[in-house]
Parts: structure tokens; sequence; C-alpha cells
């Protein structure tokens, strides 16, 4: 793992290496076969790590069949009320009374108005609404609404 010696041959020729009084002198090129297996194992772990590290407030989120929005460059704001009726702004539990001021604030803050509201499906819709109406009140006029996908269409043929 280091630099190697060259030892003489004893026989003269082109070599690009020249050797003073029949002395080896020190290999100076790289060996880069354990940067490249260092490397090799790193790229496995994140590939297998990289999944793993979603995290985010566990909802059951209700099924539509509405499309995916588009992704944006900016972190979207999430906005998440659990079961019990615990709201979450990003991943901090944030108490109702302190909601408004805190969307202010982040509001003052983002070049984007668009939130994401996450609701656990067994959260009556009043609650939904107030705040819906919090974050309309705090900046954030560009609301979506969190579903899971392959749910029910309301469509003529019920699929």
């Amino acid at each position: 793992m280091g630099a190697g010696v060259i030892k003489s041959s004893g026989a003269g020729g082109g070599s690009r290496r020249r050797r003073r009084g029949g002395r080896a002198v020190p290999m100076s090129e790289i060996n880069v076969t354990p940067f490249v297996d260092v490397m090799l194992v790193l790229l496995i772990i994140f590939m297998v790590a990289a999944p793993l590290m979603t995290v985010g407030v566990p909802v059951e989120l209700p099924k539509t069949a509405a499309n995916a929005l588009p992704s944006e460059a900016e972190e979207p704001l999430t906005v998440t009320i659990t079961s019990d009726g615990v709201i979450m702004l990003q991943r901090t539990e944030v108490g109702r009374d302190e909601l408004l001021a805190k969307l202010r604030a982040v509001a003052a803050e983002r070049a984007s108005d668009r939130v994401f509201l996450r609701a656990d499906g067994a959260v009556p819709y009043e609650q939904v609404v107030q705040v819906m109406g919090a974050l309309n009140r705090g900046g954030f006029s560009n609301i979506g609404l969190v579903t899971d996908i392959d749910g029910p269409s309301l469509d003529e043929t019920g699929n």
C-alpha cells in the first residue's frame, strides 16, 4: 500500500527509470486498487441504506384515484394531522394555538407558497378544514392534499 521498489535487472535498455550505480530506486506509481475496493464497498452500503432513510410521521392516508403532483427543487413543507389529532409541522409537533405563528414565520423564509397536508383518514373533516384555514391565513395558498393511490375513482364503471 505505498511505494514499491524496482530492483535492477542487470541489463540496460530503454527503461524510463534510470538507476544510479546499480541501486534500486523507489517506484513512484500509485496503486489505486485498494481505493477502488473501498469505494465499491461504500457504494453498496449507501445503496442498501438509502431506501431505509425515509423518515416521516406514520399516518394512514385515504386512497384516491388522483395523480401524483410534480416534484419541486425546494423540499416541500408538510403539515400532518395524526389519527389522534396531533399536528406535525414537518417532523415537529406543534400545538393548535401556536400553529399560525409558526406558519407565518416559515412562510416569510420560503420562496414557495406550496404546502402538503397529510391527514389520517380517521381525522374528522372539520379538523382538516380548520388546519387548511390556518395554512391559508399563514400565507400558504397552494395546498396539496396527500393521499395514497389506487383508491376508488367514483366513475360509472366503479373502478
